[in-house]
């Protein structure tokens, strides 16, 4: 799988291992942390994850013209987790009387992993600037260590949940994640040089030399990103009720088991990702060499379809007994979902940031993945904000309203085909 990939990936991957084991093992019991120990309504947490999560993805919009024009994109990686290790020792010492320190912490982690994700992501599609039939599958690849880190993370949460039933102590493991993924990635800094559009000598440094894009075409490309970055949004609202509307039905409609509590539900959907990613890699290589491989905007047409119909699946096991939130309900509907949720998002998530990486002008690659980022926070902060009204109508139009959401999106990606199509070769 890793024939012919730029050894440096393994810097990257690494650290995104470590980096993403902090994140998710915060998004495995934000909600639940709201929930048990402040003592807060749906729509107050609601509110907080959403705006919480939009914070992560806006933030890009600077971190990718940090990693552009100032200070390059190695630095402000480093930054970015420094600034999340001390915010999950705000959120380690808040509680109930103290919530100064639980609001801060999502501050920091929030800017954090906004300058981190985008300078990220960049230097993944900058390893491949001579091997661009390889991006698709370097991001990929890339993706796995997204979801190894996400897979061990509710592993830890469930692990620390029955032995200290202590949320907090898991924002203490999320400040050691971020702590190694820094070490990591200082050790293997130099290294990456390739990667970085900055020379770090001294600042102000001049980019490393672009392709020459007219003006027109500059123009026309970015018109053609926006274009997906708006209909993408639609995938995002519904993609994040995985730490929200599909928790809340783990804790009030699912049977709870001592070792299958709410929080290991997100076990599921990263092992799947790293468990089904070699198989579509291997399938898309075997379509490639046969000149049958689909385009990346097929593949993310798919996504859409593939995440309604998780959605459907989420209909059917709320008028299953869902409704009655009387934890009655089969682990099976949900881990069935979280099967489901994780083809769409191999096809959605790192095959849009493949897309941006090959659309974007070099000038502004950084800015451009920010959009991409910002999309999502659109998204995730649209989840946020549907997910108030989880208690306030029956589950199952819940997930109808979303299943109509993501058919929407399709029809839109299948309406400008051509336009998302001719840039991205």
């Amino acid at each position: 799988m890793l024939k012919n990939h730029p050894k440096s990936l393994g810097v990257l991957f690494l650290t995104e291992i470590w980096e993403r084991v902090g994140f998710y093992t915060l998004m495995a019991v934000l909600v639940l942390y709201m929930d048990k120990t402040l003592g807060w309504s749906d729509s107050r947490k609601g509110t907080i994850y959403g705006l919480f999560l939009a914070l992560c993805y806006f933030v890009p919009l600077l971190g990718g013209w940090l990693g552009d024009r100032v200070f390059g994109r190695r630095s402000t990686v480093q930054a970015g987790t420094l600034l999340m290790a001390a915010g999950f020792v705000g959120l380690a010492v808040s509680s109930a009387a103290n919530t100064a320190t639980f609001y801060g912490g999502l501050f920091l982690i929030g800017v954090g992993t906004g300058i981190f994700k985008v300078n990220m992501a960049v230097m993944v599609g900058n390893l491949y600037a001579g091997k661009p039939e390889l991006k698709d599958a370097g991001f990929n690849i890339f993706y796995m260590a997204v979801n190894i880190g996400a897979a061990v993370a509710p592993l830890i949460a469930t692990f620390v949940g029955v032995t200290w039933n202590n949320y907090n102590i898991n924002f203490w493991v999320c400040a050691g994640g971020l702590l190694i993924a820094s070490l990591t990635f200082a050790l293997g800094r130099a290294r990456l040089a390739p990667a970085d559009l900055r020379s770090e000598g001294k600042k102000g440094a001049a980019a490393a030399p672009a392709v020459a894009i007219s003006p027109s075409e500059t123009r026309q490309r970015i018109a053609t990103l926006v274009t997906l970055f708006i209909i993408v949004i639609l995938f995002w609202v519904a993609f994040y009720q995985d730490f929200f509307g599909l928790t809340l039905f783990a804790e009030r409609s699912t049977r709870i088991y001592k070792f299958l509590r709410p929080e290991t539900y997100q076990f599921f959907e990263p092992s799947f990702i790293v468990i089904l990613t070699p198989v579509l890699l291997a399938l898309f290589a075997r379509l490639r060499t046969k000149g049958k491989e689909p385009s990346t905007p097929t593949k993310i047409f798919l996504g859409m379809l593939i995440m309604g119909l998780a959605m459907l699946v989420m209909v059917f096991a709320s008028l299953a007994g869902g409704d009655k939130d009387a934890n009655n309900m089969s682990p099976a509907w949900l881990i069935g979902t979280y099967f489901i949720v994780t083809i769409a998002e191999i096809l959605i998530s790192p095959m849009g940031q493949s897309y941006v990486s090959k659309v974007a002008p070099p000038k502004i690659a950084g800015l451009m993945m920010g959009g991409w980022m910002a999309a999502i926070a659109f998204g995730s902060y649209g989840s946020g904000w549907l997910g108030k009204y989880y208690s306030d109508m029956a589950h199952h139009q819940f997930f109808l309203l979303l299943t109509g959401l993501l058919v929407l999106s399709a029809v839109l990606v299948l309406l400008f085909m051509k336009r998302l199509k001719r840039f991205a070769s």
